[in-house]
């Protein structure tokens, strides 16, 4: 029967989370229902709640152990100890050709959260719907239901803390170096950004031996612990002309780069920045272009990519577990990125988190389970 949860509820769009009593829906037959100890915070949760529907829980960095499952789960039993990551049908040609994060149902699966009954997942006492589901989780919850394709087994040794954001952040920047942007060892790679995203593909970038790492960031903290976890160095966004500073280092330019950003001029400077086959990996692009895009031109322009990453290009059941060996031999620290609250302080991580002032929060939920 449905249970009875606190959740975190947007009721407006970009208003603040607030915590309400929910009730959780039973597992579909391919649903587990998790026990939620940890939940990071994204900032794709911070920019859909501004426009989505609502009211609507978010949520999906989620960690936590499974306590119930659907009748037709096979690989999770009460007791895993699960991280949470996007949702994917396992059926499409890209799911099937090894690429989920490009599911042909990805949007509705985790923007709009679509699942594979008509019931709502959430609802209040009184049976209005609330919005859940999201990417197949929903984890701003003491309780949430996932999918049995989007959870991962992790080591006991393993805190909750820490695993929850491999579900999208960490994964999506470790991913974009390791999967999609041609990093290469002794070759250079440039990122843009330096806050959970571009930390993680800074990592990725020194284990693979990308020699040298350029970051670019505007906040002298995230500089100075860029430089820390591997970049080689290290050039304050404000300087306008940090493509030339780039070139000049890179006998050139970057055959590698990553934009975190997505900002009209970290998009015309990365392009700037790139050598003749070179690849630009975007996470997200401005909603307008103030003015049409500059670009050198001809078969040089031509010889450069630019693609768009979604997830790191990842399949999580293999590459979750590979971050969790870079985390047990120490390469990929991001613990150091991790500032906690009690899930009860949700509304001040939101705000601490859209204005930068922390890296990657992350909601505990100690004494919230009944």
């Amino acid at each position: 029967m449905p249970r009875s949860i606190q959740a975190a509820v947007c009721n407006g769009q970009g208003a603040p989370p607030r915590i309400e009593t929910l009730m959780l829906d039973d597992p579909a037959p391919d649903e587990v229902v998790i026990k939620v100890e940890a939940a990071g915070i994204c900032h794709t949760d911070l920019g859909i709640s501004q426009w989505s529907e609502t009211p609507r829980v978010f949520g999906h960095e989620g960690a936590g152990t499974v306590v119930e499952t659907g009748s037709a789960v096979t690989q999770f039993e009460k007791g895993d100890r699960v991280v949470a990551t996007f949702g994917f049908c396992g059926a499409c040609p890209n799911c099937e050709g090894g690429r989920p994060a490009y599911c042909f149902d990805g949007i509705a699966l985790n923007i709009e959260g679509q699942r594979a009954t008509d019931r709502p997942s959430l609802t209040r006492e009184d049976g209005s719907e609330v919005g859940g589901a999201f990417f197949q989780q929903s984890c701003f919850a003491t309780y949430a239901l996932a999918t049995e394709r989007n959870l991962v087994r992790i080591p006991d040794g393993l805190d909750m803390v820490t695993a929850a954001p491999l579900g999208c952040g960490i994964q999506t920047g470790a991913g974009a170096v390791f999967n999609q942007i041609g990093a290469l060892p002794d070759r250079p790679l440039l990122v843009v950004g330096a806050g959970a995203v571009g930390a993680a593909a800074i990592m990725a970038g020194k284990i693979i031996g990308c020699d040298p790492i350029v970051a670019i960031e505007l906040g002298s903290e995230r500089r100075a612990l860029a430089k820390e976890l591997g970049a080689s160095h290290v050039i304050d966004g404000s300087n306008k002309d940090w493509a030339e500073a780039v070139q000049a280092l890179t006998h050139g330019g970057v055959t590698a780069a990553l934009d975190t950003a997505g900002t009209q001029a970290t998009f015309e400077a990365c392009i700037a920045a790139l050598h003749s086959g070179g690849t630009l990996g975007v996470l997200t692009l401005p909603g307008e272009f103030d003015a049409p895009v500059p670009h050198p031109g001809g078969l040089d322009f031509m010889t450069k990519s630019i693609v768009g990453i979604i997830e790191g290009d990842a399949v999580p059941s293999e590459f979750l577990p590979l971050l969790i060996a870079y985390l047990s031999s120490g390469d990929m620290p991001i613990d150091r990125l991790i500032k906690t609250y009690r899930f009860e302080d949700i509304a001040e991580a939101f705000a601490e988190a859209a204005s930068g002032k922390v890296i990657k929060p992350v909601l505990t939920f100690e004494g919230m389970h009944t």
